[in-house]
């Protein structure tokens, strides 16, 4: 019985392993606001994008946002006022300092169990499968928008 909850673990483990590490990054630029325009910083526009997917669950930058005439990208209006916004409370900061290293030991944990299921499984062709298809099927998805 043991033995088949494992097999079952490796398995499911392997088909959400690559959202769940595409979650992990993208929400962790997300903490810091990394995917939005802000002052004189300008994400790039992958990183908007993959940020689109993350909320929206589409790849489009929204129209207002995307290829302006003259090659450069519009970001919306900007409230032009003489002072900077005030920071954030000291907990909030800190609470997206301890989503940030949540968001690394995800990504980390993910990582070692994926090497622990390939290192241990007597079907790794399985579990290779499951992963590409974990991989591929949102992709395909995201695609078909």
């Amino acid at each position: 019985m043991m033995m088949t909850l494992r097999q079952l673990h490796s398995y499911i483990g392997a088909f959400i392993a690559p959202s769940v590490l595409f979650f992990a990054v993208t929400g962790a630029l997300q903490l810091f606001s990394l995917h939005e325009a802000h002052g004189a910083y300008r994400p790039p526009e992958l990183v908007e994008r993959l940020s689109r997917i993350h909320k929206d669950q589409v790849f489009s930058l929204p129209p207002a946002r995307g290829a302006q005439a003259g090659g450069h990208r519009d970001h919306g209006p900007r409230a032009e006022t003489p002072h900077a916004a005030p920071a954030p409370a000291w907990s909030v900061t800190a609470l997206k300092w301890l989503f940030l290293v949540v968001a690394a030991g995800l990504t980390l944990s993910t990582l070692l169990g994926l090497w622990m299921g390939f290192t241990t499984s007597r079907r790794r062709g399985v579990l290779l499968a499951l992963l590409v298809l974990g991989a591929a099927l949102p992709v395909v998805l995201v695609v078909l928008q």
